[in-house]
């Protein structure tokens, strides 16, 4: 019980740490990239940019204020633990964004800016996301839809923003400047995906066939990857099934498809993405 409870510790730590370097990378992205620059950025923060050149007031404050609505809907959905790793991402976030917005900008260069920064903040906000907690309100709501949906938590704020974007371009700023950001997201959300999901793309696989047996032998030897038997059965026939399950990357797709097609043509084969893998010690031996 007393290990059990210091594990807990050391992760909740490791979590507010992992936050905080999240929140000021983004930060950066923002303040000596992406603001200077007018370069737009979505969601909440973006809401906030748009809020403090219409008022004159700090972006800062705008980005906390806002926010609370979607931290609301973050407790009642997504538990109190979400909801508390979010408003300490977005008060450390507020806080380096006011306390950067006094530096130069890293450069004046519109389409350095846009790169570098889409970036840098992408990989903050992915990692704030990937420690359980998130930097923007529409994140929050992104999260959600992601769970029900097919859909990445990258890609749902990217649409979100694009709505974003046309309105700043309607009210603030100029047509170019959206434009700009709208780049600055195709970058961003990958970034924030790569961060989320992980570089390497692994695939699931699962094979149907009336030699599971010899394809499973095969795929051993060949593919040195480690297989798990699901035991079905025919829904008309109902004879037993042997499925073939197993996890591979985006690399070793093709040679399994190769070894199946070759040892049984008629054989399903199913594929699906796999946004991440752990224990069994896949990454070592990439057993399953």
């Amino acid at each position: 019980m007393v290990m059990t409870k210091k594990k807990r510790i050391f992760k909740e730590i490791r979590q507010i740490i992992m936050i905080t370097i999240g929140a000021i990378i983004a930060a950066i992205g923002l303040e000596l990239f992406l603001v200077p620059n007018d370069i737009l950025d979505g969601g909440v923060i973006g809401l906030s940019i748009i809020a403090a050149k219409l008022t004159g007031f700090k972006m800062s404050v705008f980005i906390v204020v806002l926010n609370i609505p979607f931290l609301f809907i973050g407790y009642r959905r997504l538990g109190i633990k979400f909801t508390l790793h979010t408003l300490y991402g977005v008060i450390v976030l507020s806080g380096f964004t006011s306390y950067l917005h006094h530096f130069e900008s890293a450069t004046d260069d519109l389409f350095l800016a846009t790169i570098i920064g889409a970036v840098i903040l992408g990989t903050g906000v992915g990692l704030v996301i990937r420690t359980g907690g998130a930097l923007d309100g529409t994140e929050i709501i992104a999260i959600l839809v992601s769970k029900k949906r097919p859909i990445s938590v990258g890609q749902i704020v990217m649409v979100m923003n694009l709505f974003i974007f046309i309105l700043a371009a309607l009210l603030v700023f100029s047509w170019e400047t959206a434009m700009y950001s709208i780049i600055t997201y195709f970058i961003a959300f990958k970034m924030i995906d790569i961060v989320v999901e992980g570089m390497e793309e692994l695939k699931s696989v699962t094979i149907i066939s009336d030699i599971p047996d010899e394809i499973a032998d095969t795929l051993t030897k060949e593919l040195g990857r480690g297989l798990t038997y699901i035991h079905g059965e025919g829904v008309y026939t109902r004879e037993p099934k042997k499925i073939i399950y197993t996890i591979v990357s985006r690399i070793e797709l093709s040679n399994l498809r190769s070894i199946v097609q070759d040892l049984d043509p008629g054989a399903l084969v199913a594929i699906e993405n796999v946004a991440d893998v752990s224990g069994s010690n896949f990454r070592k031996s990439g057993a399953h």
